[in-house]
């Protein structure tokens, strides 16, 4: 026996405004088969219906080889078209230890040794602190070609992940830019893999250089965002107390990150 889908004379049932939505009622009539009836009914209905796409197919049984079927459309949820870009950031900042002050401000009595600046002093070492020191964190999506989007450039997101920017990127110097890698998921719009394109989020994090810092007695220091400074210590005498002291007699520079150029990435400078 052939299965009919014939619509109900009550059937479009519509709301309007932002959540316009049409629901259209069948009769599937002509089997006991739920999954038949359920396909028959998707066959006989439009993917789309006065502009709106189809959400929701239902089916009931009302009886020997009959059904109610019910078919929902609505508006469908806007997506960021190949080629746009969407963007986050985060001002909350990161974290960093530091053996040394920007100054010390106040000793307590008078007569206590003065360290130049160094924090947490004792017999064997400068213990130091964590403070809270700026860091931009920020990421873009954006929705790349498929054509775009080969194993070769996938590879370079992978070189490119943790390298500090080599020349100036999204108002960034050169060395306050760290990249903190991709993450992405394809979306097809057809048969082919090559019909669709790519959702990817690019993260990142941003330090300023910094230039004219001084430690204790040296001064005239300069440093990239990301590079990592420390300082040497040495034991001497404090002139007014008279006792053993540590006080910082080197500071060092050490660059921890490689730089490399971000046109690699292929979202622009």
């Amino acid at each position: 026996m052939a299965i009919s889908v014939q619509e109900k004379f009550e059937s479009r049932q519509s709301s309007l405004g932002d959540g316009a939505s049409v629901e259209l009622a069948f009769v599937v009539a002509g089997t006991d088969d739920d999954l038949a009836a359920k396909q028959s009914l998707r066959a006989a209905t439009p993917v789309w219906y006065d502009g709106l796409v189809r959400q929701s197919l239902n089916i009931e049984p009302v009886g020997p080889l009959l059904w109610d079927g019910k078919v929902r459309y609505g508006r469908m949820e806007q997506q960021p078209e190949t080629g746009e870009s969407t963007f986050t950031f985060d001002t909350g900042g990161g974290t960093q230890h530091i053996t040394q002050s920007i100054q010390t401000v106040g000793r307590y009595p008078n007569s206590a040794p003065d360290f130049g600046g160094a924090i947490g002093v004792t017999h064997e070492s400068v213990e130091g602190v964590d403070i809270t020191i700026p860091v931009y964190q920020f990421s873009e999506t954006h929705y790349l070609p498929a054509a775009v989007v080969t194993a070769p450039y996938r590879g370079q997101l992978f070189y490119l992940t943790g390298k500090i920017n080599s020349a100036s990127f999204r108002g960034c110097a050169a060395g306050e830019c760290l990249f903190l890698g991709a993450s992405g998921s394809q979306r097809t719009k057809g048969q082919s893999v090559y019909d669709g394109d790519w959702e990817i989020s690019f993260k990142f994090a941003a330090s300023p250089n910094a230039t004219g810092l001084r430690v204790g007695t040296i001064s005239g220091i300069s440093k990239r965002g990301w590079d990592y400074m420390w300082v040497r210590y040495q034991d001497a005498e404090d002139e007014d107390s008279k006792e053993l002291i540590k006080k910082p007699v080197a500071v060092y520079i050490e660059s921890v990150y490689e730089s490399a150029n971000f046109a690699g990435l292929g979202i622009g400078s």
